[in-house]
């Protein structure tokens, strides 16, 4: 007779998939996120964005 425990069964292998990688849409092919900002505030919403991102040189 055997002591030694039974060995647990393995995980099932990743299948290999040859698809076309270039043929899928990734997030970098969006431009979600991408400086977008909402439409309220009007003038005063835009005058304070622009200070915000003013680079230091102009003022």
């Amino acid at each position: 007779m055997s002591t030694a425990p039974d060995p647990e069964p393995r995980a099932p292998r990743p299948a290999l998939v040859f698809d076309d990688p270039l043929d899928q849409q990734s997030s970098d092919d969006t431009d979600r996120g991408w400086g977008e900002r909402s439409d309220t505030g009007g003038a005063a919403a835009d005058l304070k964005r622009f200070l915000d991102e003013k680079p230091p040189h102009h003022l």
